[in-house]
């Protein structure tokens, strides 16, 4: 029977906690699992934003972090092996390389960042849990904890404990594999993990859940692109896009959609910029005009002919990138492209055959009449309300679609974290299907993943609900079996926590507590949970708010050696693209006590199965013999190790040849309503964002150049029509109430920015906007946390005045 403080918080006591940090709000972030404000108020300043990326100051914010977190020469050495055939890949976004010709300076400014913060050479030892309270570091922001440097050893906060103490490797895998087997059900444990591992260690990692009886192995996929993947299997047979690098030079249209490059993935301003100088067409699609999307210089000697060009072009404009920006508001994106499929199929009933592919249409797709009875339904009014663009505009974007050629869709998590995300990703395909753009060159769809290799955990298996042909594989080649049940994604593993159904959280990388929407909720859930460990390179705010019991196992760093029988592994990823990519570590571990993902799955596991049992896991620490498992298992991997050490290859992509495998053998158009939200007046829909200093929940530092924030995050991006309409200024503090369903959460104390932003929407950074994103707001048919369409009002905060304002609290390292 579960205790009184087992039991979940009434709505009286949070509302007691709430009103608490109503009165004193830094004193009580820690309580309710918050991110602390990262300095006083006073210390955020708005300056006029960047117009370019790229360029100069990306050269010197690059060199200067990474100097200060490495030093010189390990710096320079390091930024040169990243993403080539011989070094590391970069563990930062998913963008991929090119095929050959790889450039000396193969990486962006903020993978230098990810880089730089795992390489640093600061440490976190047991003195500093010594001499630190977890209490005392809940009060630390995000920035502040990541900022103290590398986890160096194993350590264990016991329960009822106050600090976190040292413990052995052979006693943490023994406490590990004992709590484990005394479980009662193999489905009360979770298995999470993130883009960073590499595929031996996901493969790995998914067959120690499967023996162990489970398919819960929820993963960041669930967050960030669950809903791509829902759409595309379904609509032609592939969740991944179709396209690869090379289609950038022969593509005459790019359109960009919820996607911010220059913060997310920079290294594929290259590929646009190209692709600009070329003569493409370049259409951004975004509530917001990021700079990343609008004009970049290229920082790289090597895109110029004479080098002597190159201080030339960094003082200079650059190139502009986007021709045509569309303010669409918050989640209008599906109304937007409705419009323009309206506009294509009227035009082309006019002069049949001028705008539309009719003979791709009738060869290679079905669902066409329902299709076309959706758009002739829909009208203007709805489609221009819902989208927040007028006809005009709507009707110049549909001129630039209805001449292309070859025409290349992007989007990122500004279209799939909604309500409506799979059918936002359906109508990228059904404008897609219209042209013809999908199996030729210069054409598809893409979606860009924002982890290294997210996607490739998914083709090693990291999946809740995995398919027959994959497990049927798995058992046959490891001697297991299986379980067929459906496993807990992201969400339905957070009511697990919250309700008592999960006794063991078992993560491999990430941080999926900052990651999580409903702050509340989920630091409840976690708090909840009798047993909690992490692998991770960096001290986060997860690692104190989880567990009863909770125990940190300190692991190699993407670009650190790992070391089997004398020889450094040999790892892969795999890329946006489906490349696999040979990786491999060169630099000397911070501390020996580090361990590879690999070596603590096969310990876990031996302590966990003991010597019995079907898999010989000690044979499994080497990457070689995991990779002939995997090209037994998964389709596509055939002679992995001979192909992976002659490089890069491609895996299989029937889409790119017109083969789609879905329900009906080809292309199936989707009749996709449009969204309603009938704000009422004084309301908005919020979307969250990244700075430029940040990478997923890692934050490194307070600054956002692009956008001109300095100093600090809690702040929210609004129009200044509608900061005018609510009564409130710019600069103006601010709480954020946000409401779902007769349900209402706050976040109080943040500064309201006028930004250019579309009407009626809003924007703020995560993860200190996620407090106000409801656990069971979720994206329908896949359950993805829709974290970028949320409603909102905003009140002037009851801020003190001038000289009664907190004093800053100086941070960083």
């Amino acid at each position: 029977m579960s205790s009184k403080d087992d039991q979940p918080k009434s709505e009286a006591a949070l509302s007691s906690e709430l009103a608490t940090r109503e009165r004193d709000p830094q004193a009580s972030f820690a309580l309710l699992g918050e991110t602390p404000e990262e300095v006083g108020p006073l210390t955020i300043s708005v300056d006029r934003r960047s117009k370019k990326a790229a360029g100069l100051p990306a050269i010197v914010q690059t060199m200067k972090f990474g100097v200060r977190e490495m030093g010189v020469v390990r710096t320079l050495r390091t930024f040169l092996e990243i993403n080539k055939e011989d070094g590391f890949d970069c563990q930062s976004c998913a963008w991929p390389s090119p095929d050959d010709k790889r450039k000396i300076a193969e990486f962006c400014e903020n993978g230098a960042k990810a880089m730089a913060d795992e390489l640093t050479r600061k440490k976190v030892e047991p003195s500093f849990f010594a001499e630190h309270s977890i209490a005392e570091l809940l009060e630390q922001s995000d920035y502040w904890l990541n900022a103290q440097g590398r986890l160096t050893q194993p350590m264990i906060k016991r329960e009822g404990g106050t600090h976190f103490e040292p413990i052995t490797w052979g006693d943490a895998f023994e406490r590990i594999g004992e709590k484990l087997r005394a479980l009662s059900d193999p489905n009360e444990a979770i298995f999470y993990t993130s883009g960073k591992t590499v595929n031996e260690a996901a493969f790995l990692f998914q067959l120690l859940a499967r023996q162990f009886g489970t398919n819960n192995l929820p993963d960041c996929s669930n967050m960030c692109h669950e809903a791509s993947g829902a759409a595309l299997n379904d609509t032609i047979g592939l969740g991944k896009g179709t396209i690869k690098l090379e289609d950038f030079d022969h593509s005459d249209t790019i359109l960009i959609l919820g996607n911010n490059p220059g913060t997310n993935h920079p290294r594929m301003l290259t590929s646009l910029e190209a692709a600009k100088h070329r003569g493409a067409t370049i259409v951004s699609i975004n509530p917001m005009p990021e700079t990343g999307l609008m004009r970049v210089v290229n920082p790289n000697p090597q895109d110029y002919s004479n080098p002597l060009e190159l201080p030339f072009a960094l003082l200079g404009d650059g190139t502009q990138l986007t021709d045509l920006y569309v303010p669409v508001r918050v989640n209008g994106d599906a109304a937007l492209l409705q419009g323009v499929m309206k506009l294509l199929v009227e035009r082309d009933r006019r002069a049949p055959g001028t705008v539309i592919d009719r003979a791709f249409i009738a060869e290679h797709t079905s669902g066409w009449d329902a299709f076309a009875a959706g758009l002739d339904a829909a009208t203007w009014e709805e489609i221009t309300e819902s989208s927040g663009v007028d006809r005009a505009m709507i009707e110049a974007l549909a001129d630039i679609v209805g001449r292309a050629k070859r025409m290349i869709v992007l989007w990122c998590l500004g279209l799939t974290q909604h309500p409506n995300g799979v059918d936002n990703v359906r109508q990228v395909v059904n404008l897609l299907l219209l042209g013809g753009h999908i199996g030729r060159p210069g054409a598809g769809p893409c979606c860009v993943r924002g982890h290294s290799n997210v996607q490739g955990d998914r083709t090693m298996g990291i999946w809740e609900h995995p398919k027959e042909p994959f497990l049927a594989a798995l058992d046959a080649e490891m001697g297991i079996r299986s379980p067929r049940a459906p496993g807990y994604n992201v969400v339905e593993t957070l009511h697990a926590l919250h309700d008592g159904r999960a006794k063991v959280f078992f993560a491999i990388s990430g941080n999926l507590f900052s990651a999580a929407p409903d702050t509340h909720y989920t630091a409840e859930a976690f708090k909840r949970c009798p047993v909690v460990v992490h692998v991770s390179t960096k001290l986060h705010r997860g690692h104190l708010l989880g567990g009863k019991e909770s125990i940190l196992l300190p692991c190699l760093g993407r670009a650190e050696r790992e070391m089997h029988g004398g020889q450094v592994q040999l790892s892969s990823v795999e890329d946006s693209m489906g490349i696999v990519n040979p990786t491999r570590g060169r630099e000397a571990p911070i501390s020996s006590h580090l361990l590879s993902d690999t070596e603590i799955i096969v310990r876990i596991a031996q302590a966990t199965f003991g010597k019995a049992g079907p898999v010989d896991w000690a044979r499994l620490l080497d990457h070689d013999r995991v990779r002939d498992h995997i090209e037994r298992v998964i389709p596509g991997f055939e002679d992995f190790n001979a192909r992976l050490r002659k490089g890069y290859f491609y895996l299989p992509n029937a889409p790119r040849d017109r083969v789609f495998r879905t329900s009906t053998g080809k292309a199936k158009f989707s009749t996709c309503g449009i969204p309603k939200h009938d704000l009422a007046p004084g309301e908005l829909l919020m979307t969250t964002v990244r700075s430029h200093d940040q990478f997923n929940t890692v934050v490194y530092g307070l600054n956002d150049r692009y956008r001109g924030v300095w100093g600090g995050r809690r702040v929210i991006f609004v129009n200044p029509l509608d900061l005018r309409e609510l009564g409130l200024t710019d600069g103006q503090w601010v709480d954020i109430t946000s409401h779902f369903e007769g349900e209402t959460r706050t976040a109080v104390r943040f500064r309201a920015i006028a930004y250019p932003i579309a009407r009626r929407s809003a924007a703020s950074y995560y993860p200190e906007a996620n407090v106000l994103v409801a656990v069971r707001a979720v994206a329908r048919e896949c359950n993805q946390p829709a974290q970028k369409c949320v409603r909102i009002t905003l009140r002037a905060s009851e801020q003190r005045e001038l000289g009664d304002a907190p004093a800053a609290r100086m941070l960083g390292p």
